[in-house]
């Protein structure tokens, strides 16, 4: 599904080539207003609204009524774009640029009225990421960077942690819902940095989670069997706060794993990374 619009008449995916704070800021307007119909939708959220895709995985029709108001403003910023989204109201078909979104990262949370969840932006142009925008709607805190330009929450810049030691951090961890294969890592995760880090925190969110790695609030995070819009966005904006973003297997190219590690430098990542190495042959 791709929404034109004839009356742009020019490409603008060149008018902002060498002026990526301009789209930014379009899109950061974009992740408000899905925000804002999220926020307005949950006061008359239903149970009735749920919808189970797999075992404990959840979807309503507000995810894809938030897609698509996303998807037709996306597409008038840049009609020539393709899209990767998780409700798979769009489609990409290898154009150059493409939007990767996820209109409610956080759904579980959601459905229960628990913070956080958010909506996730992210801008690719081949392999690389552009632009990230995440908008994290409960307390109402915009994440957003673009690449070599720095990230920033609510204008302000922000930066990662000095932290560069495991049992100093404040640890975010995701436990994904394929709970078989990922069993035999999450038995060691908590035991392992329980009484010998600053805290452990399950959010809900990935999206989210990325964002405070970015923000200093966490040190560390991971999480496996994520998709690519769940991370996109975030990882841009880890990434241009000083920090490391990796798969498990520390493959060069992150976009092509499901199992995310962000840090807040190379140094906390690589002890992370020792940690979990005898595990991951598990997770496939």
């Amino acid at each position: 599904m791709h929404l034109e619009n004839p009356s742009f008449s020019y490409n603008f995916a060149e008018k902002y080539r060498m002026n990526p704070e301009s789209l930014t800021e379009k899109i950061i307007l974009t992740a408000k207003e899905a925000g804002f119909y999220l926020s307005e939708q949950r006061k008359s959220f239903r149970p009735e609204d749920i919808i189970e895709k797999g075992k404990y995985d959840y979807v309503s029709h507000i995810d894809k009524d938030t897609e698509i108001l996303l998807i037709k403003r996306l597409s008038e910023l840049l009609p020539e774009a393709g899209f990767i989204s998780e409700e798979g109201q769009a489609t990409y078909h290898d154009e150059e640029y493409c939007w990767i979104i996820d209109p409610l990262d956080g759904t579980t949370n959601y459905i229960h009225d628990f913070a956080p969840y958010c909506v996730s932006i992210a801008l690719r142009k081949g392999t690389t990421i552009l632009i990230g925008v995440v908008y994290e709607v409960c307390r109402r805190e915009c994440f957003y960077a673009w690449k070599d330009g720095g990230a920033y929450l609510d204008g302000k810049p922000i930066h990662t942690s000095p932290t560069t030691e495991t049992d100093k951090s404040f640890i975010g961890i995701g436990l994904p819902y394929n709970y078989e294969k990922y069993r035999a890592l999450a038995d060691r995760l908590i035991p392992h940095f329980y009484g010998a880090s600053a805290g452990i925190r399950l959010t809900g969110s990935a999206a989210t989670n990325l964002c405070y790695v970015a923000a200093g609030r966490f040190d560390f995070w991971l999480e496996a069997y994520l998709k690519l819009w769940d991370f996109a966005a975030g990882a841009r904006i880890v990434m241009e706060a000083g920090g490391t973003v990796s798969g498990f297997d520390n493959h060069p190219d992150f976009t092509l794993s499901h199992h995310i590690v962000a840090s807040s430098n190379n140094i906390l990542h690589k002890q992370v990374l020792n940690f979990i190495s005898e595990y991951t042959n598990h997770i496939t």
